[in-house]
């Protein structure tokens, strides 16, 4: 894990969509400190505006797409730029402006893919071709122009701009949010609560406290090269020390010891940051596993955060320690599965088991971790996809700006993987659950809550000498 971590700090960030089950891994890409990649600027077309009645009317035909062009927090439920009602409209698509111009790198990226070819395989998944009819909406006249741009460089010919805000402002018409898009907060409103607002969602009156994730102490890990003001540092080590040359979550007690070291009780109010989503997340889910009620996750990470040209803090913020939790630990177990209880749930029905990790590890070709020789797969667990090239990587679940995909889009992978979130509960597990961390939190803001993490994940169960199995599983279909 400290491999993987330390990729992660050195800028090879993660991003790309991609669809599908089984072998094939399709084209993703990275996010880094370099915004030299960004498409060049063509001159803007004029398009004509379409109505509500022609929005209505798109949302009915299968050759017609709408497309949200508005940053992703908007598309999942907050609201923002002044739009009466938040999410998106019903029956919509997402292809954010910011994908077009977001800090990114075409060499210096996990999956080893330029921004156009992330940017084509979008077009793709959302089915964006030339022969379909396009409306593009957005709050600000200037996102949804944007992207008809790009979409009309790219052979699309029939496409019209139309304002969210006449769709919003009628409320007989249904826009649609994410059950629990609250988990993951926009960065404009982590802003707002530093400047001591109230966004939505958010309490009145009550203190927030700021956790920045990263592997490292602060001089090793780029805290004190900048941070979100008044954050402080966890070093992914504290939760998961490395032990007999592995790193795996730590003992309850051990975590507990850290919460009142952090200054972390039960009753508080928390949001995690971090340059990454992945470190994020896996400390957000321990919060809630030992009982904090309100965590949130700051969406899209450091990248996000600058790329809105907010300042960050340089100096290190001391935690102030704390005498007690406020209830037994954990209070919510349910979020993390240990390997006695995966095991036995494999032979229950109505359980998955959910394998979020390359399928080169899937099949045993490689262990993916430079400390960790074994290879191959828990008998029972399903494919679901994490990342294309590499254990660092989560791009089958986020954007090109690190922001989360489409939950459609993950729904319809799943199905195709033979994953039903509905019926059965789902355990979502990795390497040592880094990946599955972050795909149980998406799961969780989709509203499905019937799931968890298998944190000791392959290097775990294997390294116990638990039944294990390689090869190609499909191979004998």
């Amino acid at each position: 894990m400290k491999k993987l971590l330390s990729i992660l700090l050195a800028g090879a960030m993660l991003a790309g969509v991609l669809s599908g089950c089984g072998g094939q891994s399709q084209p993703s890409a990275a996010l880094s400190a370099d915004p030299t990649s960004a498409p060049s600027d063509t001159g803007s077309q004029a398009y004509p505006t379409a109505t509500t009645e022609d929005v209505q009317a798109a949302l009915a035909d299968e050759n017609s797409v709408v497309v949200d062009a508005r940053i992703n927090s908007a598309y999942i439920g907050w609201t923002l730029e002044g739009v009466s009602r938040g999410g998106h409209i019903a029956g919509a698509t997402d292809f954010s402006a910011r994908w077009l111009d977001c800090t990114y790198s075409d060499t210096d990226n996990l999956e080893g893919e330029t921004r156009e070819q992330v940017l084509t395989q979008y077009l793709e998944n959302k089915s964006l071709t030339s022969d379909k009819k396009v409306i593009v909406y957005d709050a600000n006249n200037s996102d949804a122009q944007a992207v008809a741009d790009y979409l009309s460089e790219h052979g699309i010919t029939d496409i019209s701009l139309y304002n969210v805000n006449e769709w919003a402002d009628d409320a007989s018409l249904e826009m649609e949010s994410y059950p629990n898009y609250s988990m993951l907060v926009p960065a404009e409103h982590v802003k707002a609560l530093i400047d001591g607002e109230t966004p939505e969602t958010f309490e009145e009156g009550v203190e927030y406290k700021f956790f920045d994730v990263a592997w490292g102490e602060s001089d090793q890990s780029g805290y004190l090269d900048g941070h979100v003001p008044g954050a402080v540092h966890v070093n992914t080590d504290w939760f998961e020390p490395p032990e007999d040359g592995i790193w795996m979550l730590a003992d309850d007690d051990t975590l507990l010891a850290l919460m009142l070291r952090l200054g972390i009780t039960a009753g508080d109010h928390i949001v995690v940051t971090g340059p990454e989503p992945m470190a994020a997340c896996r400390f957000a889910v321990i919060l809630k596993y030992m009982g904090v009620d309100d965590v949130r996750v700051m969406t899209g990470g450091l990248v996000e955060w600058s790329n809105l040209g907010y300042e960050l803090e340089t100096e290190n913020v001391e935690p102030v320690a704390v005498e007690s939790f406020g209830v037994e630990t954990p209070a919510n177990p349910d979020w993390i599965d240990t390997q006695d209880e995966v095991a036995e749930m494999l032979t229950q029905d109505n359980f998955t088991l959910v394998d979020n990790r390359t399928w080169e590890e899937r099949i045993g070709a490689i262990s993916g971790y430079s400390y960790y020789d074994k290879a191959g797969r828990i008998p029972g667990s399903v494919f679901g996809y994490a990342g294309k090239a590499s254990s660092s990587s989560v791009s089958y679940y986020r954007n090109i700006d690190k922001t989360m995909r489409n939950a459609d889009e993950i729904l319809a992978m799943w199905t195709e993987c033979g994953i039903d979130p509905e019926n059965n509960h789902l355990a979502f597990m990795c390497g040592s659950g880094w990946r599955a961390a972050e795909i149980l939190w998406y799961a969780r803001v989709m509203g499905y809550e019937n799931t968890s993490l298998y944190s000791d994940g392959w290097i775990g169960w294997s390294h116990d000498g638990r039944p294990t199995e390689t090869g190609d599983p499909t191979a004998a279909n």
